[in-house]
């Protein structure tokens, strides 16, 4: 399988020529296509049912023929459906982090670990960490994707990692005055509020090395950013990622701030018009679609992220090639996150009606100081 990336060169991919970076892309693609179809038995009966088999992709443009996958095909093969390896090669599984009715499964190999490490180690060395960084995570570990994507990437490009999970907000301000963490990944809105609790209990983070905070699981704005960098003394980063594509790691902004950049020799990007399903051209705002060009345990091919953004086509600053991704800031479909948590209404709906019939409520979301709370109205 085409997964190795070099030992150790994580940002070399980020670099390469157009022509370069569409070989390794259509090379990949062309193998991933026919493994899907291969292996994925809902893959291989949409495509006999459009008359396409795998030598009907033999370059990027024709990855528009292909059907797309979406976050139901997820949950009505729930648990494997969609795993295109034998369970003995498979080496690890996350879900997502919805909350209620089945959890969406996501599977890796070994080789699938290695490309996910080196792409969030490419991402933290991109907004400027390395070796020399002690990073503190307080995403969530476990099933959820956040917590143990970053720490691999972290421990790849060879940082010392501060485990630190989520909550706890007294003692992750001490981890980070004693511990002299220099970096910080979080969501936004809980590191706004670890910034006034570590001032409560009097830890000026101004005062400590902290410099950079990357921040990610759900939406913010540049405002957020502006107030983050002004009350905390750092640089904030936007990562972005999703658990049925891979996790965190994407893409990524760099020092630049225009933009993520998108692993797009791993994640190949589409943007598509979300009424009709056409493909869009770079710098038209539609949906984003990714496929994975280098996950074998469960491909996913044309995945509609639902994600509202546009492809910025221009070389960066920074002298990267890969394009970017205008930070998402709404969706296609009605789903809210809550705390880094996917909560769709329609979920809501249907627990409710478990127990009243023909509901009449609300959902209320706000924020509580600078952490999100939601509340549920019923009638």
């Amino acid at each position: 399988m085409d997964t190795k990336l070099g030992a150790g060169v994580f940002s070399a991919p980020d670099y390469l020529d157009s022509a370069a970076l569409r070989a390794v892309q259509t090379r990949r693609l062309v193998r991933i296509v026919r493994h899907a179809y291969d292996n994925v038995e809902l893959f291989r009966t949409r495509m006999n049912a459009a008359g396409l088999s795998p030598d009907s992709v033999t370059s990027l443009e024709d990855l528009a023929k292909l059907p797309f996958t979406v976050k139901t095909d997820l949950r009505d093969t729930y648990p494997f459906g969609l795993f295109a390896v034998p369970m003995k090669d498979v080496v690890r599984l996350h879900t997502s982090s919805g909350t209620t009715g089945k959890p969406i499964v996501v599977a890796y190999t070994k080789d699938d670990l290695d490309v996910w490490i080196s792409a969030v180690a490419r991402a933290l060395s991109c907004c400027g960490l390395s070796g020399r960084d002690i990073i503190q995570i307080t995403y969530g570990y476990g099933l959820f994707t956040g917590g143990l994507g970053v720490h691999y990437g972290a421990e790849a490009i060879g940082a010392t990692v501060v485990p630190a999970g989520t909550g706890n907000t007294e003692r992750q301000a001490m981890l980070l005055r004693d511990f002299g963490v220099t970096a910080i990944c979080s969501t936004p809105n809980f590191f706004i509020h670890l910034v006034e609790k570590a001032a409560a209990c009097g830890i000026d983070v101004k005062s400590l090395p902290l410099r950079i905070g990357i921040f990610g699981a759900e939406p913010w704005t540049d405002g957020l950013r502006q107030h983050i960098q002004e009350r905390a003394g750092i640089e904030a980063f936007d990562i972005y990622g999703l658990s049925e594509i891979t996790g965190p790691g994407v893409a990524v902004e760099c020092p630049c701030h225009r933009g993520l950049h998108i692993m797009e020799d791993l994640f190949y990007p589409e943007i598509i018009d979300p009424e009709t399903g056409k493909v869009l051209p770079d710098g038209e705002e539609g949906e984003l679609v990714l496929t994975t060009l280098c996950k074998y345990a469960m491909p996913m091919i044309r995945y509609r992220t639902r994600d509202i953004t546009r492809l910025i086509p221009e070389r960066c600053a920074c002298g990267r090639t890969l394009r970017r991704m205008e930070r998402v800031e709404r969706r296609s479909d009605d789903m809210i996150i809550v705390g880094g948590v996917n909560v769709f209404p329609s979920q809501i709906e249907s627990a409710l009606l478990r127990v009243v019939q023909s509901p009449q409520y609300m959902i209320r979301v706000y924020r509580a100081g600078h952490l999100d709370r939601l509340e549920l109205q019923v009638e």
